[in-house]
């Protein structure tokens, strides 16, 4: 398996939280990280998919806790919420006790919302919080994660020499680990059992689904209008949906981290006015991809999709390696009734790096007008790069960088 950038985060959590929490879609490494900890570290491991285990943990939390002992990684703990205060309880004993408390347990589970509502109500505090993303240019590449910087002297270092068909290619892949490790299955054998599982199994457990095929639809209609500001009206009108159901199937395509959304960046004068619609991207454009049938590389480069495509790739990689470090930041985009926009607003100490995402190779000063007029009220504007299918980093005028998407 690809080593995970991520796995010096969740050590450093074991050595000073009683309780590891590692969220994150289905299938983007989680078990394997917690059998690599389990055989390195002497834990013990339980699987809540054991329909006997899952049994025991729902009906005596107390007795499966006791059974099994600790340090203990409980998978798929979302199985069994009535776990986590029994696990509270455990903690709170061990510390009144005065005994080590650190490391005790390591939970995963692949539906955030539900595990993360679990921990706010019995563990705040006691808990260390780990997302694991689908794998990213730099994991694949074998090379050090970084936080994303528009300097083109640090890109120049970076760019791992695919060119824009090869670009393409790595989108519609995606960044599942399987589809990194040898496994003979295509990417649309992958992506259809990835569907049918996620659907059959984490849908059918957040909500009474009684339409798989429109859900299946309403996933294709997303994926669709990947990078674009949501509008729930289209959705709809499209799917053939009301606005409840919208609303409840959004939530679990979020809590399942198949997509997130963008928030507008607000802090401007108030006679612009702003969007106020999130932008939505799905976390791994493989993924985005197969929901389009976009079965290949040159069909995306030919699409009227490779626009938004290349957009939540970039995106996507540029959140991930900030995420995967735990370096503290918030993304945003903009945009205005005039027409400006940016794609995407890096706020970090005060400061802003301003970031536009580009299908192209060459691109013309003109295109930057948009972060060139920006101007912000609370926050100081420290950089501005676009990031696109360049093969080495240049500056344009007015410092502004343009850097290779495989660099970041």
């Amino acid at each position: 398996m690809i080593p995970r950038t991520v796995m010096p985060l969740i050590e450093t959590y074991l050595r000073n939280k009683p309780v590891t929490l590692i969220t994150g879609a289905r299938q983007t490494g989680k078990t394997y990280l917690c059998r690599e900890i389990a055989r390195s570290k002497g834990y013990r491991y339980v699987t809540l998919a054991d329909r006997q285990d899952r049994a025991l943990a729902n009906s005596d939390p107390d007795a499966f806790l006791q059974m099994h002992g600790y340090p203990l990684i409980i998978d798929e703990v979302q199985k069994a919420p009535v776990l986590f205060d029994s696990i509270e309880s455990v903690v709170d004993k061990t510390i009144f006790e005065g005994k080590d408390s650190k490391g005790m347990f390591i939970l995963t589970g692949s539906q955030s919302y539900r595990l993360m509502e679990g921990v706010s109500q019995s563990m705040s505090g006691r808990v260390g919080i780990v997302n694991v993303s689908p794998l990213s240019i730099s994991e694949i590449a074998g090379r050090d994660e970084v936080p994303f910087e528009a300097d083109p002297i640090k890109s120049s270092d970076r760019i791992d020499g695919r060119d824009a068909i090869a670009v393409m290619n790595s989108i519609v892949l995606g960044g599942y680990p399987e589809l990194h490790d040898g496994s003979s299955l295509t990417p649309s054998e992958f992506y259809s059992d990835y569907v049918d599982s996620y659907i059959a199994r984490d849908v059918m457990e957040i909500i009474n689904l009684k339409d798989q095929l429109k859900f299946f639809n309403f996933m294709q209609v997303m994926a669709s209008m990947t990078g674009q500001e949501l509008v729930n009206e289209t959705v709809c009108k499209s799917v053939g949906i009301n606005g409840r159901t919208f609303n409840e199937w959004l939530n679990v395509l979020v809590a399942g981290d198949i997509i997130h959304l963008l928030q507008p960046y607000s802090g401007v004068s108030t006679v612009k006015r702003v969007s106020k619609r999130p932008k939505m991207y799905f976390r791994d454009t493989g993924l985005a991809c197969y929901l389009a049938r976009i079965a290949d590389g040159p069909t995306l480069f030919s699409s009227y999709l490779k626009g938004p495509m290349v957009e939540t790739y970039i995106i996507n990689e540029i959140m991930k390696s900030y995420d995967n470090r735990k370096e503290n930041a918030a993304f945003y985009y903009y945009r205005d009734s005039t027409g400006n926009e940016i794609d995407l607003l890096i706020q970090k100490g005060g400061m802003l790096t301003l970031v536009e995402c580009k299908p192209g190779i060459d691109i013309p000063y003109e295109d930057t007008g948009s972060m060139r007029r920006f101007a912000p009220n609370d926050d100081k504007v420290f950089s501005r790069c676009v990031v696109c299918l360049t093969p080495k980093p240049y500056v344009m005028k007015d410092g502004i960088c343009v850097l290779p998407v495989t660099s970041i």
